[in-house]
C-alpha cells in the first residue's frame, strides 16, 4: 500500500501578481522540478497551521491572509499525496530560499515555461481561474442580449458560459462572435455550451460539454490551448469528465433552483464528498450566488456558478 501524505501548499502572490515557486532540490524525489512552496503537516496540525509554519521554515515569510484553493488527490506509484492548496493574499517578510534551494517570482502567463510535478499541475488551472462563473440567460431580442452581457463583464464576470438551446446554429455562431468581441475587451473567458466543432467557426476561448454531450467522448474533444467545462450531476459523471482530462466542471444541483423544480437537490456534504477526490476545479450549481462563494471554497470547490445570481434581469 503506497504511503499516503498530506501536505499543505501554497500559492503566493507579490503587490506586482507575481507567484512565488520553489525548485526542489537534485537529491530529492522529482528533484529539480519547480513547485509551490509547502510542506508535510505534522501530526494534529491542519492545512492551514501547517501553512503557516512551512511558509515561514522555507521560504522566510509569515501568512497574513489565506483562502482554500483547491484538494488536490494524487498517486504516484509509492505514494498517495493530499495536496492541501491556499491562495495567500498578503504575507510580510522577504522570501528566500532557507534551505538553500532556489525561489523565484513568476509572472502568471509564464509559469507554463517551467516544470512542475504532475499533483502541482491542477494547481496552474485552478490559480487563472476566477471564483465565478457565469451562464448566460434569456433577452427579448438579440440588442437586449449583448446590453446584458455588456453589464454583466462591467461586475467583474470574468468567465462566460454562452448557453442558447433555443437558436439554431447560424444564430448560435453570430451571437457568439458578437460576445467574444465584449469578452476580449474585458478580459474575461467565454466557454461555449455547444458541440466542440463550433471551435472551427468562432474562436472562443472553449467548450462547455452537457452531461449528454459528456457520454459521448472518451478522449478530449478540444485542443488543449482552449479550456475544456463539463456539466456534471453525480460521482459517475465526474470520474468521465477527469478521462477527458477536463479543465474544470459545474456540479448541481447543489441547492434547490427555479429553473428545475421538484429535483432533489444535493446539498453541501454531498458536493463536498463528490468533488473530494477529483484533481479538476469545480464549480457548486444550483440556487447559489455571490454568497455562497466562500462556502464552496471552504469545501474544496473552485467557486460557484449560475444564471440568476449574474445575469442582468433587466436592462436600464
Amino acid at each position: 500500500m503506497p504511503k499516503h501524505l498530506h501536505v499543505a501548499a501554497a500559492v503566493v502572490r507579490n503587490d506586482k501578481g507575481e507567484i512565488l515557486i520553489a525548485r526542489r532540490p537534485a537529491t530529492v524525489d522529482q528533484g529539480g522540478l519547480w513547485e509551490f512552496p509547502g510542506g508535510k503537516l505534522a501530526p494534529y496540525e491542519t492545512g492551514r497551521q501547517a501553512l503557516d509554519r512551512e511558509l515561514c521554515e522555507e521560504v522566510g515569510i509569515h501568512v497574513e491572509s489565506a483562502s482554500p484553493l483547491i484538494r488536490i488527490h494524487h498517486r504516484y506509484p509509492e505514494r498517495a499525496v493530499l495536496l492541501d492548496v491556499w491562495q495567500v493574499s498578503a504575507f510580510s517578510g522577504e522570501a528566500y530560499g532557507r534551505e538553500g534551494q532556489a525561489v523565484r517570482w513568476v509572472k502568471e502567463e509564464d509559469l507554463s515555461q517551467y516544470s512542475f510535478p504532475e499533483a502541482n499541475k491542477p494547481i496552474l488551472k485552478a490559480l487563472r481561474l476566477p471564483d465565478h462563473y457565469m451562464v448566460t440567460g434569456d433577452a427579448e431580442n438579440e440588442e437586449q442580449w449583448l446590453q446584458k452581457l455588456h453589464i454583466a463583464l462591467n461586475t467583474d464576470i470574468e468567465l462566460v458560459q454562452l448557453r442558447a438551446h433555443d437558436l439554431s446554429e447560424d444564430e448560435f455562431v453570430k451571437r457568439a462572435n458578437a460576445a467574444l468581441e465584449l469578452t476580449r475587451k474585458a478580459g474575461a473567458l467565454l466557454i461555449l455550451n455547444a458541440e466542440p466543432s463550433i471551435l472551427d467557426r468562432v474562436d472562443a476561448d472553449g467548450i462547455h460539454l452537457t452531461t449528454e454531450r459528456l457520454s459521448h467522448y472518451a478522449s478530449r474533444p478540444i485542443p488543449a490551448s482552449k479550456w475544456l467545462s463539463c456539466a456534471c450531476h453525480n460521482p459517475t459523471q465526474l470520474q468521465m469528465a477527469q478521462v477527458l482530462n477536463a479543465d474544470m466542471v459545474t456540479y448541481s444541483p447543489v441547492l434547490e433552483t427555479e429553473s428545475h423544480p421538484g429535483v432533489e437537490p444535493l446539498g453541501w456534504q454531498a458536493f463536498h464528498n463528490a468533488i473530494e477526490p477529483i484533481p479538476i476545479p469545480v464549480y457548486a450549481l444550483g440556487g447559489l450566488g455571490r454568497s455562497d462563494i466562500r462556502r464552496a471554497r471552504g469545501l474544496g470547490g473552485q467557486g460557484v456558478a449560475g444564471i440568476r445570481a449574474f445575469w442582468p434581469q433587466e436592462v436600464v
